[in-house]
């Protein structure tokens, strides 16, 4: 996994400002209601900013998070969200969780077998007995019936103003789709403008795929479906929730 975000940090939170987090939160809640109704600390994979942490915590979870951007970790401990700098495939933590997430397709990140095996191997050793992994990742069938083509998204607030042209570049043969970024962005005070270009390679994956992934990681797959709807994955489900026990 590359360090995608060192640069696109900088314009993390202005993209996404119209992202739902609270009711991506509110999903992930309604899920653990289901699968470990008694949880209450949850250790979070690819942490970001903080935002989804953050709604958790105000709904009584004891919740830590990890997270390579050190720019991304900085600002989620001014938010008053307990993080660390660290790799989700090899950190090591002194403690157990009752629940593992991983949300924004952060597993997608990981395009090697050896790297999901080992995450999925250090999210399982970090959970208690009876513990619950829950991620979302891009979903081979939509991504081969939708195909992946390239978007504009503009934002602004009174501090920046931001372009973003996503150009994906297709590779069939390893399941992997290389978003390559190219944002503008315009200081609105200073009238200063700066560029920049990243590469973001993306793996998506079918239901049997992480099934294997699993049973090779000490998991079993408990639910699998389109995250926030709760439909059945199908062509047009670009994002798929999975929920894994540890056995």
């Amino acid at each position: 996994m590359t360090s995608n975000f060192k640069l696109y940090s900088k314009y993390y939170n202005l993209l996404y400002a119209d992202k739902d987090y609270h009711a991506e939160s509110a999903y992930v809640i309604r899920q653990l209601k289901i699968y470990f109704p008694l949880a209450k600390s949850i250790l979070e994979l690819g942490s970001g900013t903080g935002v989804h942490g953050i709604e958790l915590k105000k709904k009584g979870f004891d919740i830590y998070g990890i997270e390579r951007s050190e720019t991304m970790v900085a600002e989620a401990i001014l938010k008053g969200f307990a993080c660390q700098v660290a790799d989700i495939r090899n950190f090591k933590l002194t403690r157990k969780y009752d629940i593992v997430i991983s949300l924004f397709h952060v597993v997608s990140y990981l395009t090697t077998n050896d790297d999901l095996v080992k995450c999925f191997k250090n999210a399982h050793l970090h959970l208690n007995d009876d513990g619950v992994f829950l991620f979302d990742v891009w979903y081979t069938p939509a991504v081969y019936y939708q195909k992946a083509v390239p978007r504009v998204k503009k934002m602004q607030d009174k501090y920046l103003s931001v372009i973003r042209i996503a150009e994906p570049i297709i590779d069939i043969n390893s399941n992997i789709v290389d978003v390559r970024f190219t944002v503008f962005a315009k200081d609105m005070e200073s009238n200063e403008q700066s560029e920049l270009f990243e590469s973001h390679p993306m793996r998506h994956f079918s239901i049997p795929e992480i099934g294997l992934l699993a049973e090779l990681t000490g998991f079993k797959i408990v639910k699998v479906e389109e995250f926030l709807s709760g439909k059945e994955p199908g062509e047009n489900t670009w994002g798929v929730c999975f929920i894994l026990k540890k056995i």
